[in-house]
Protein backbone atom coordinates (compact mmCIF):
# COMPACT_ATOMS: atom_id res chain seq x y z
CA UNK A 1 0.00 0.00 0.00
CA UNK A 2 3.05 2.33 1.22
CA UNK A 3 4.79 1.65 -2.61
CA UNK A 4 1.48 2.39 -4.40
CA UNK A 5 0.81 5.37 -2.59
CA UNK A 6 4.85 6.37 -3.13
CA UNK A 7 4.26 5.45 -6.89
CA UNK A 8 1.14 7.93 -7.46
CA UNK A 9 2.75 10.56 -5.48
CA UNK A 10 6.37 10.35 -7.97
CA UNK A 11 4.01 10.21 -10.78
CA UNK A 12 1.71 12.96 -9.72
CA UNK A 13 5.48 15.17 -9.18
CA UNK A 14 6.32 14.07 -12.49
CA UNK A 15 3.28 14.99 -14.18
CA UNK A 16 3.22 18.46 -12.44
CA UNK A 17 6.90 19.10 -13.29
CA UNK A 18 6.44 18.36 -16.72
CA UNK A 19 3.86 21.16 -16.93
CA UNK A 20 5.96 23.02 -16.01
CA UNK A 21 8.87 22.42 -18.03
CA UNK A 22 6.80 22.20 -20.94
CA UNK A 23 5.46 25.83 -20.83
CA UNK A 24 9.02 26.90 -19.80
CA UNK A 25 10.46 25.53 -23.47
CA UNK A 26 7.67 26.64 -25.46
CA UNK A 27 8.55 29.98 -23.95
CA UNK A 28 12.14 29.61 -24.64
CA UNK A 29 11.35 28.51 -28.09
CA UNK A 30 9.45 31.71 -28.99
CA UNK A 31 11.98 33.69 -27.73
CA UNK A 32 14.74 32.15 -29.43
CA UNK A 33 13.07 32.99 -32.70
CA UNK A 34 13.05 36.64 -31.93
CA UNK A 35 16.78 36.00 -30.42
CA UNK A 36 17.71 34.85 -33.49
CA UNK A 37 15.79 37.70 -35.75
CA UNK A 38 17.59 39.88 -33.44
CA UNK A 39 21.19 38.24 -34.52
CA UNK A 40 20.20 38.76 -38.30
CA UNK A 41 19.32 42.38 -37.92
CA UNK A 42 22.52 43.09 -36.06
CA UNK A 43 24.64 41.09 -38.38
CA UNK A 44 25.63 38.31 -35.57
CA UNK A 45 27.17 34.98 -37.28
CA UNK A 46 24.67 31.94 -36.36
CA UNK A 47 26.95 30.49 -34.40
CA UNK A 48 27.89 33.01 -32.14
CA UNK A 49 23.65 33.24 -31.44
CA UNK A 50 22.59 31.01 -28.57
CA UNK A 51 19.63 32.21 -26.31
CA UNK A 52 21.11 30.18 -24.40
CA UNK A 53 24.73 31.45 -23.63
CA UNK A 54 23.13 34.68 -23.29
CA UNK A 55 20.89 33.36 -20.17
CA UNK A 56 24.19 31.90 -18.80
CA UNK A 57 26.31 35.63 -19.01
CA UNK A 58 23.42 36.76 -18.13
CA UNK A 59 23.10 34.92 -14.69
CA UNK A 60 27.14 35.62 -14.68
CA UNK A 61 26.87 39.29 -14.70
CA UNK A 62 24.03 39.64 -11.80
CA UNK A 63 24.92 41.26 -8.60
CA UNK A 64 24.35 38.88 -6.31
CA UNK A 65 24.41 41.17 -3.42
CA UNK A 66 20.85 42.37 -4.32
CA UNK A 67 20.04 38.15 -4.55
CA UNK A 68 20.92 37.56 -1.04
CA UNK A 69 19.47 41.47 0.21
CA UNK A 70 16.35 39.67 -1.54
CA UNK A 71 16.69 36.18 -0.03
CA UNK A 72 16.75 38.08 3.51
CA UNK A 73 13.25 39.77 2.32
CA UNK A 74 11.83 36.56 1.76
CA UNK A 75 13.09 34.98 4.92
CA UNK A 76 11.94 38.28 7.24
CA UNK A 77 8.27 37.82 5.06
CA UNK A 78 8.22 34.10 6.97
CA UNK A 79 9.60 35.41 10.23
CA UNK A 80 5.97 37.11 10.06
CA UNK A 81 3.92 34.09 8.66
CA UNK A 82 5.40 32.19 11.21
CA UNK A 83 4.40 35.15 13.96
CA UNK A 84 0.57 35.73 12.62
CA UNK A 85 0.34 31.93 12.31
CA UNK A 86 1.06 31.62 16.34
CA UNK A 87 -1.28 34.46 16.62
CA UNK A 88 -4.34 32.49 15.10
CA UNK A 89 -3.25 29.03 17.12
CA UNK A 90 -3.19 30.28 20.43
CA UNK A 91 -7.11 31.49 20.55
CA UNK A 92 -7.41 27.27 19.87
CA UNK A 93 -6.31 27.14 23.67
CA UNK A 94 -2.52 25.82 21.80
CA UNK A 95 0.88 27.20 22.96
CA UNK A 96 3.02 26.77 19.85
CA UNK A 97 6.51 27.19 19.47
CA UNK A 98 8.05 29.80 16.86
CA UNK A 99 10.91 28.03 15.33
CA UNK A 100 8.08 24.49 14.95
CA UNK A 101 5.86 27.05 13.06
CA UNK A 102 8.51 28.34 10.35
CA UNK A 103 10.22 25.30 9.62
CA UNK A 104 7.38 23.70 9.07
CA UNK A 105 6.01 27.08 6.81
CA UNK A 106 9.58 26.46 5.14
CA UNK A 107 8.67 22.56 4.72
CA UNK A 108 5.12 23.52 2.75
CA UNK A 109 6.90 25.48 -0.14
CA UNK A 110 9.65 22.77 -0.55
CA UNK A 111 7.15 20.37 -0.83
CA UNK A 112 5.66 22.67 -3.20
CA UNK A 113 7.84 22.32 -5.67
CA UNK A 114 7.57 18.73 -6.13
CA UNK A 115 3.20 18.52 -6.07
CA UNK A 116 1.70 22.32 -6.41
CA UNK A 117 -0.89 22.91 -3.40
CA UNK A 118 0.02 20.29 -0.98
CA UNK A 119 2.17 22.59 0.66
CA UNK A 120 -0.45 23.66 2.91
CA UNK A 121 -1.21 19.77 3.77
CA UNK A 122 2.24 19.23 4.47
CA UNK A 123 2.62 22.43 7.00
CA UNK A 124 -0.28 21.72 8.79
CA UNK A 125 0.47 17.77 9.36
CA UNK A 126 3.75 18.30 10.52
CA UNK A 127 2.72 21.45 13.05
CA UNK A 128 0.05 18.86 14.27
CA UNK A 129 2.59 16.06 14.83
CA UNK A 130 5.06 18.84 16.92
CA UNK A 131 2.76 20.70 18.67
CA UNK A 132 0.12 18.02 18.76
CA UNK A 133 -2.61 20.02 17.54
CA UNK A 134 -5.40 18.71 15.57
CA UNK A 135 -4.48 18.71 12.08
CA UNK A 136 -8.11 20.21 10.46
CA UNK A 137 -8.18 23.04 13.14
CA UNK A 138 -4.81 24.11 12.04
CA UNK A 139 -5.78 23.90 8.32
CA UNK A 140 -8.89 26.55 9.35
CA UNK A 141 -6.22 28.30 10.86
CA UNK A 142 -4.41 28.30 7.48
CA UNK A 143 -7.20 29.12 5.61
CA UNK A 144 -7.94 32.44 7.64
CA UNK A 145 -4.36 33.34 6.75
CA UNK A 146 -4.52 33.22 3.19
CA UNK A 147 -8.15 34.28 3.03
CA UNK A 148 -6.15 37.73 4.23
CA UNK A 149 -3.51 37.18 1.52
CA UNK A 150 -6.20 37.43 -0.73
CA UNK A 151 -7.60 40.29 0.67
CA UNK A 152 -3.58 42.01 0.59
CA UNK A 153 -3.07 40.78 -3.44
CA UNK A 154 -6.76 42.05 -4.67
CA UNK A 155 -5.44 45.35 -2.55
CA UNK A 156 -2.31 45.49 -4.51
CA UNK A 157 -3.71 44.88 -7.55
CA UNK A 158 -6.26 47.37 -7.38
CA UNK A 159 -3.33 50.02 -6.11
CA UNK A 160 -1.00 48.87 -9.31
CA UNK A 161 -4.04 49.14 -11.74
CA UNK A 162 -4.73 52.39 -10.13
CA UNK A 163 -1.43 53.72 -10.80
CA UNK A 164 -0.19 52.41 -13.96
CA UNK A 165 -3.84 52.18 -15.59
CA UNK A 166 -3.01 53.93 -18.61
CA UNK A 167 0.14 52.20 -19.50
CA UNK A 168 -1.99 48.33 -18.60
CA UNK A 169 -5.08 49.39 -20.66
CA UNK A 170 -2.76 50.46 -23.69
CA UNK A 171 -0.74 47.09 -22.91
CA UNK A 172 -4.23 44.97 -22.87
CA UNK A 173 -5.54 46.77 -25.91
CA UNK A 174 -2.71 46.31 -28.11
CA UNK A 175 -2.56 42.06 -27.47
CA UNK A 176 -5.78 41.12 -26.50
CA UNK A 177 -9.23 41.57 -28.28
CA UNK A 178 -11.36 42.40 -25.03
CA UNK A 179 -14.55 42.75 -26.29
CA UNK A 180 -14.30 38.93 -28.35
CA UNK A 181 -13.24 37.45 -25.13
CA UNK A 182 -15.75 39.28 -22.79
CA UNK A 183 -18.81 38.98 -25.62
CA UNK A 184 -18.09 34.95 -25.79
CA UNK A 185 -18.11 35.03 -21.88
CA UNK A 186 -21.18 36.70 -21.70
CA UNK A 187 -22.67 34.79 -24.23
CA UNK A 188 -22.18 31.45 -23.01
CA UNK A 189 -24.45 29.09 -21.02
CA UNK A 190 -21.63 28.48 -18.26
CA UNK A 191 -23.44 30.03 -15.35
CA UNK A 192 -26.78 27.66 -16.29
CA UNK A 193 -24.99 24.65 -16.17
CA UNK A 194 -22.96 24.98 -12.77
CA UNK A 195 -26.76 26.16 -11.50
CA UNK A 196 -28.62 22.81 -12.84
CA UNK A 197 -25.70 21.14 -11.19
CA UNK A 198 -25.99 22.44 -8.05
CA UNK A 199 -29.85 21.92 -8.14
CA UNK A 200 -29.12 18.00 -8.64
CA UNK A 201 -26.48 17.37 -6.45
CA UNK A 202 -29.02 19.13 -3.71
CA UNK A 203 -32.08 16.84 -4.91
CA UNK A 204 -29.79 13.41 -4.38
CA UNK A 205 -28.34 14.85 -1.21
CA UNK A 206 -32.08 14.68 0.23
CA UNK A 207 -33.06 11.50 -1.59
CA UNK A 208 -29.78 9.82 -0.07
CA UNK A 209 -29.67 11.65 3.02
CA UNK A 210 -29.65 8.78 5.71
CA UNK A 211 -27.23 7.08 3.79
CA UNK A 212 -25.08 9.32 3.17
CA UNK A 213 -24.65 10.72 6.60
CA UNK A 214 -24.14 7.35 7.66
CA UNK A 215 -20.58 6.64 5.62
CA UNK A 216 -17.42 7.26 7.62
CA UNK A 217 -16.64 9.73 4.83
CA UNK A 218 -19.22 12.04 5.69
CA UNK A 219 -18.41 12.33 9.39
CA UNK A 220 -14.90 12.70 9.01
CA UNK A 221 -15.67 15.96 6.45
CA UNK A 222 -18.00 17.47 9.16
CA UNK A 223 -15.04 17.19 11.58
CA UNK A 224 -12.89 18.95 9.09
CA UNK A 225 -15.64 21.54 8.58
CA UNK A 226 -15.77 21.95 12.51
CA UNK A 227 -12.57 22.42 12.70
CA UNK A 228 -12.16 25.26 9.94
CA UNK A 229 -15.22 26.85 11.97
CA UNK A 230 -12.88 26.78 14.83
CA UNK A 231 -10.07 27.86 12.81
CA UNK A 232 -12.33 30.76 11.20
CA UNK A 233 -13.45 31.76 14.56
CA UNK A 234 -9.68 32.86 16.02
CA UNK A 235 -9.89 35.75 14.10
CA UNK A 236 -12.04 37.43 16.29
CA UNK A 237 -10.28 36.37 19.67
CA UNK A 238 -6.84 37.98 18.34
CA UNK A 239 -5.75 39.51 21.55
CA UNK A 240 -3.38 42.10 19.31
CA UNK A 241 -5.01 42.76 15.81
CA UNK A 242 -3.05 45.47 15.40
CA UNK A 243 0.09 43.36 15.09
CA UNK A 244 -1.40 40.64 13.11
CA UNK A 245 -2.42 43.61 10.72
CA UNK A 246 1.11 44.87 11.31
CA UNK A 247 2.39 41.30 9.97
CA UNK A 248 -0.04 41.27 7.30
CA UNK A 249 1.18 44.19 5.65
CA UNK A 250 4.69 43.58 6.13
CA UNK A 251 4.85 39.48 4.30
CA UNK A 252 3.49 41.75 1.25
CA UNK A 253 6.08 44.67 1.49
CA UNK A 254 8.68 42.16 1.56
CA UNK A 255 7.02 40.37 -0.78
CA UNK A 256 7.40 43.41 -3.39
CA UNK A 257 10.68 44.20 -2.71
CA UNK A 258 11.40 41.10 -3.40
CA UNK A 259 10.66 42.43 -6.93
CA UNK A 260 11.27 45.93 -6.96
CA UNK A 261 15.01 45.08 -5.73
CA UNK A 262 15.80 42.41 -8.44
CA UNK A 263 15.78 44.96 -10.41
CA UNK A 264 19.00 46.10 -9.72
CA UNK A 265 20.80 43.40 -9.77
CA UNK A 266 20.60 42.98 -13.33
CA UNK A 267 21.60 45.94 -15.74
CA UNK A 268 18.54 45.90 -18.45
CA UNK A 269 16.10 46.49 -15.62
CA UNK A 270 18.01 48.51 -13.06
CA UNK A 271 16.17 51.75 -14.24
CA UNK A 272 12.92 50.67 -13.46
CA UNK A 273 10.72 52.71 -10.93
CA UNK A 274 9.18 51.30 -7.41
CA UNK A 275 5.30 51.31 -9.63
CA UNK A 276 6.97 49.11 -12.22
CA UNK A 277 8.22 46.90 -9.43
CA UNK A 278 4.62 46.68 -7.63
CA UNK A 279 3.48 45.64 -11.60
CA UNK A 280 5.51 43.35 -12.20
CA UNK A 281 5.20 41.68 -8.94
CA UNK A 282 1.23 41.61 -9.62
CA UNK A 283 2.22 39.44 -13.24
CA UNK A 284 4.29 37.29 -11.22
CA UNK A 285 1.46 36.52 -9.07
CA UNK A 286 -0.46 35.42 -11.94
CA UNK A 287 2.56 32.41 -12.59
CA UNK A 288 1.57 30.92 -9.21
CA UNK A 289 -2.07 29.88 -10.34
CA UNK A 290 -0.53 27.32 -12.63
CA UNK A 291 0.11 24.24 -11.39
CA UNK A 292 2.96 24.21 -11.93
CA UNK A 293 6.39 23.35 -9.45
CA UNK A 294 6.99 27.01 -7.78
CA UNK A 295 4.97 28.04 -10.72
CA UNK A 296 7.92 27.36 -13.23
CA UNK A 297 7.29 28.51 -16.69
CA UNK A 298 4.22 30.35 -15.95
CA UNK A 299 6.15 32.50 -13.92
CA UNK A 300 8.94 33.44 -16.52
CA UNK A 301 5.82 34.14 -19.26
CA UNK A 302 4.31 36.55 -16.93
CA UNK A 303 7.09 38.43 -15.87
CA UNK A 304 8.35 38.37 -19.45
CA UNK A 305 4.71 40.00 -20.16
CA UNK A 306 5.12 42.28 -17.80
CA UNK A 307 8.75 43.85 -18.53
CA UNK A 308 7.47 44.16 -21.89
CA UNK A 309 5.04 46.68 -21.10
CA UNK A 310 8.48 48.70 -19.80
CA UNK A 311 10.53 48.50 -23.23
CA UNK A 312 12.69 45.82 -22.01
CA UNK A 313 12.92 43.33 -24.89
CA UNK A 314 12.00 39.81 -24.22
CA UNK A 315 15.34 37.95 -23.78
CA UNK A 316 16.61 40.08 -21.43
CA UNK A 317 12.95 40.20 -19.40
CA UNK A 318 12.97 36.19 -19.88
CA UNK A 319 17.16 36.18 -18.48
CA UNK A 320 15.57 38.58 -15.42
CA UNK A 321 12.28 35.89 -14.75
CA UNK A 322 14.61 32.72 -15.27
CA UNK A 323 17.61 34.85 -12.76
CA UNK A 324 14.73 35.61 -10.25
CA UNK A 325 12.52 32.15 -10.62
CA UNK A 326 16.12 29.77 -10.18
CA UNK A 327 17.98 32.51 -7.43
CA UNK A 328 15.15 32.87 -5.11
CA UNK A 329 12.00 30.47 -5.52
CA UNK A 330 14.19 27.50 -6.49
CA UNK A 331 17.21 28.31 -4.61
CA UNK A 332 15.58 29.61 -1.42
CA UNK A 333 12.79 26.86 -1.14
CA UNK A 334 15.42 24.01 -1.47
CA UNK A 335 17.86 25.55 1.05
CA UNK A 336 15.45 26.49 3.49
CA UNK A 337 13.34 23.24 2.74
CA UNK A 338 16.12 21.16 3.51
CA UNK A 339 17.41 22.73 6.18
CA UNK A 340 13.98 22.33 7.92
CA UNK A 341 13.90 18.84 7.26
CA UNK A 342 17.04 18.51 9.88
CA UNK A 343 15.82 21.04 11.87
CA UNK A 344 12.59 19.72 12.67
CA UNK A 345 13.42 16.53 14.36
CA UNK A 346 16.70 18.21 16.13
CA UNK A 347 14.59 20.77 17.74
CA UNK A 348 12.02 18.56 19.36
CA UNK A 349 14.10 15.53 20.26
CA UNK A 350 13.49 14.97 23.59
CA UNK A 351 10.71 17.12 24.11
CA UNK A 352 7.64 16.09 25.66
CA UNK A 353 5.56 16.73 22.42
CA UNK A 354 7.85 14.52 20.54
CA UNK A 355 8.27 11.55 22.93
CA UNK A 356 4.02 11.73 23.04
CA UNK A 357 4.14 11.19 19.36
CA UNK A 358 6.91 8.50 19.49
CA UNK A 359 5.22 6.61 21.96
Amino acid sequence: MQAKKLIVNILKALLFAGIGATILYLLYRGQNVEYQLFCQEEGIAEENCSLLQKIWKDFQSVNYLWIFIIIGCYTISNFSRAARWLMLIRPLGYQARFWNAFFTIMLGYFTNLGIPRIGEFIRAASMSRYEKIPTEKLVGTIVVGRTFDFIMLFTAMGLAFLLEFDTLWNYLVANFDLSAKFGGLLSSNLLGILIGVAVMSLVLFYVFKTKIQSLSIYQKGLDILKGFADGIQSIRKLERPWLFLFHTVNIWIMYFLMTYLAFFAFEPTSGLSPVAGLMIFIFGAFGFVVPAPGGMGAYQFFVTEGLAIYGINGNDAFSFANIIFFSLQIGSNVLLGLISLVALPLLNRGTKREEEVIN
